[in-house]
């Protein structure tokens, strides 16, 4: 018997090319979506250094916070 295991068809994950923040530390390891930002020009989270406009692949996701979305 297997318990949890769920007969589910596995969805695909769909991923796109993504604006991305990136820590300019080069210690830090600190990173966040562009529409997920919460200021024009962030600073990381982590260390609070400045941060860079970068690009990564990642996971589709929708922020559904109409104050942060991106423009």
């Amino acid at each position: 018997m297997a318990f949890g295991r769920r007969n589910q068809v596995e969805e695909e994950i769909k991923t796109e090319e993504t604006k991305i923040w990136v820590c300019s530390d080069e210690d830090c390891k600190g990173w966040m979506r562009d529409n997920f930002k919460s200021e024009s020009t962030p600073t990381c989270p982590l260390c609070h250094s400045e941060m860079e406009l970068s690009t990564k692949e990642l996971q589709v996701l929708d922020n559904p916070h109409p104050t942060l979305k991106s423009s």
